[in-house]
């Protein structure tokens, strides 16, 4: 689809994975619209372009559980081909849009189930398993992540995984770590659909320095910047 279809379709995006090629270069004048960005084998999917900082820079957005099965089913594959090296026995999913993305990856892997992380707090939880969230798509809203303590005995000495949509501040991967830590269980590995921009690791190098050398992203993105005629490039 060109800049022209995605503006008349907004629905469209992340609908479909086009062949490698597809977008190729950045067009004269920037990025109008959408950022193409690539998967490991060169496919590309077209994210929109999200101005922040009123206009001064942009992200390109990836709204998993907006997008069409096929393109799930794609991520998935993929993120779940990467962490096998690290041996994966149980997905932990942050809450809400990692859910997406960690139950199909843990059933890419051959699990029979995963443990999503919450932000509802169940009657029975406790206070003591909790972090507080916060999420760069929501940022006035502050939560509570916790661990439903009934998981607690499907996650005690096994290899885990721990998954979001997106990494980008790195504020919500980090509370995912951090609930983690309270329940003296350490990842073997992070995984995510994006990496976007790399603020996440300063964030992470912050809570222990060799921390994000476990994070893998099945595509990559970077911030932008305006340039005249209205567009957008690489900052």
């Amino acid at each position: 689809m060109t800049t022209d279809d995605f503006l008349s379709h907004p629905h469209a995006f992340w609908q479909e994975i086009s062949a490698a090629g597809t977008y190729d270069g950045a067009p004269v004048g920037g990025y109008q619209n959408f950022y193409p960005a690539s998967f490991p084998d060169g496919s590309q999917i077209a994210l929109p372009i999200r101005e922040r900082d009123g206009g001064k820079r942009a992200l390109a957005s990836l709204i998993i559980n907006q997008a069409s099965f096929s393109v799930v089913d794609i991520f998935a594959s993929q993120l779940a081909e990467m962490v096998a090296p690290y041996e994966p026995e149980i997905v932990v999913a942050l809450p809400t849009l990692g859910i997406t993305l960690a139950s199909e990856t843990a059933r890419k892997l051959g699990h029979s189930r995963y443990v999503p992380l919450g932000t509802s707090r169940k009657f029975w939880y406790q206070d003591e398993l909790s972090v507080p969230l916060r999420s760069i798509t929501s940022p006035d809203q502050q939560k509570q992540l916790y661990m439903d303590p009934r998981m607690l005995p499907l996650l005690k000495g096994k290899r885990v995984l721990l998954i979001d949509d997106v990494l980008s501040t790195g504020t919500s991967i980090a509370a995912g770590y951090n609930l983690l830590k309270l329940c003296d269980i350490e990842p073997v590995v992070i995984g995510a659909a994006m990496l976007q921009t790399m603020l996440w690791k300063d964030r992470l190098d912050e809570i222990k320095p060799s921390l994000a050398d476990i994070v893998v992203g099945v595509i990559n993105t970077p911030s932008l910047v305006p340039v005249s005629g209205g567009g957008w490039q690489k900052a």
